[in-house]
């Protein structure tokens, strides 16, 4: 019976409490969500197990957990906790992406520069809230909405916040058909909704090939720190717009970044442990989280009305809320609130430049905090 007894005291059965069944909750939530609602379902199926996995109770010293050393899954969390998974997924971003429409009205990358506005103004908020300026870095990339860099950065500066950081930074990427379309409507009116933007002129081949090594050298000169991400980024462009390495194109675009956004996803899930993430300071983070990308969705949109003060070929504003990263979730979200105001208004391919140009913003943001506080 004593050895009956020792063993059932051993199960998660007999480990468990209220902190592991929270968190499998949220896991079960974030698989709901993928699956049912196909909110990011290729992020949020892997995060939401990876919480199952990583607050199934075991005990100490038995190398199972992911902060265990030694253990499957923190050999695993090596890629995040080094930083190694975010610029490979970056390589696969650059080689699936088509720049032409960044390239074609160049005016509008100053939208998604606008929305970078959202990561700094966080990162005072953080400060004045009493975080340490590392932390508070960490935070306010959230406002990028891009996971790669928010786990990126913070793996650099404050790694013992990726986990709630990661789960904060992919949380809103996948809300943000539920988030941004109440601070469009809030901000725009009717009129502006309805502004047909001219047709974009066409981009020559020369230029796509061209633009991977400009963009790159002129970036990285600007933010010697962002080299790791958008390094990658440009030269998986490059693969694709060069059609000579279609093959490693191909393969960057489809196994590469489908297998490295498993690991990342399964790990980034499985660092939710219960008794390390269910903290006073991983609730800030998801405010501040939240904050972070509404102040981002908000300065894309104001600052595309400021700049029709200035313009004869208006822009529509809703296309300045597709500045933050979240390609392409958030260009999509543009098409539909147009188009639930006229339906023959297609503004996806205006929205994708200030979304493609998000993306190496928040990499040049990140580099730049990175470099200052190191």
């Amino acid at each position: 019976m004593e050895t009956i007894l020792h063993f059932l005291a051993n199960t998660g059965f007999g480990l468990v409490d209220y902190r592991h069944v929270l968190m499998i909750l949220v896991g079960c939530v974030f698989i709901y969500l993928g699956i049912a609602k196909h909110y990011e379902p290729l992020l949020l199926v892997p995060i939401g197990f990876g919480i199952l996995m990583g607050n199934v109770p075991v005990f100490k010293g038995f190398g199972l957990g992911i902060y265990e050393s030694g253990s499957v899954l923190h050999y695993l969390y090596f890629g995040v906790r080094q930083g190694l998974y975010p610029p490979l997924i970056f390589l696969g971003i650059g080689a699936m992406t088509d720049f032409s429409t960044m390239l074609a009205r160049p005016i509008l990358m100053l939208l998604g520069a606008a929305a970078q506005m959202g990561i700094f103004i966080t990162f005072l908020a953080a400060l004045a809230l009493g975080f340490p300026v590392k932390e508070a870095a960490s935070i306010g990339i959230i406002g990028g909405a891009d996971g790669p860099t928010a786990i990126f950065l913070t793996s650099k500066l404050a790694p013992e916040l990726v986990g709630p950081i990661a789960i904060a930074a992919y949380s809103y990427m996948a809300l943000v058909p539920v988030i941004q379309p109440p601070i469009m409507k809030l901000l725009t009116t009717r009129k502006e909704r309805l502004i047909r933007m001219s047709e974009p002129r066409t981009v020559s081949k020369r230029e796509k090939i061209i633009f991977p090594v400009v963009g790159f050298l002129l970036c990285c000169f600007l933010a010697p720190a962002a080299l790791p991400l958008l390094g990658m980024l440009f030269f998986g462009n490059l693969l694709k717009e060069s059609m000579v390495a279609e093959r490693l194109a191909h393969t960057a675009r489809t196994a590469l970044i489908d297998i490295v956004t498993i690991l990342l996803g399964v790990t980034v899930g499985a660092s939710t442990q219960a008794d390390v993430f269910l903290t006073a300071k991983s609730v800030g983070i998801f405010v501040l989280g939240a904050a972070s990308f509404m102040v981002a969705t908000a300065s894309g949109v104001l600052f595309a009305k400021i700049m029709n003060l200035f313009l004869k070929d208006k822009i529509n504003p809703l296309v300045g809320a597709a500045g933050v990263s979240a390609v392409p979730d958030s260009a999509r979200v543009v098409q539909m609130i147009g188009n639930r105001e006229d339906p023959t208004n297609f503004l996806l391919m205006h929205a994708m430049a200030p979304n493609i140009s998000g993306v190496i913003g928040s990499a040049i943001s990140a580099g730049i905090l990175w470099s200052l506080f190191v």
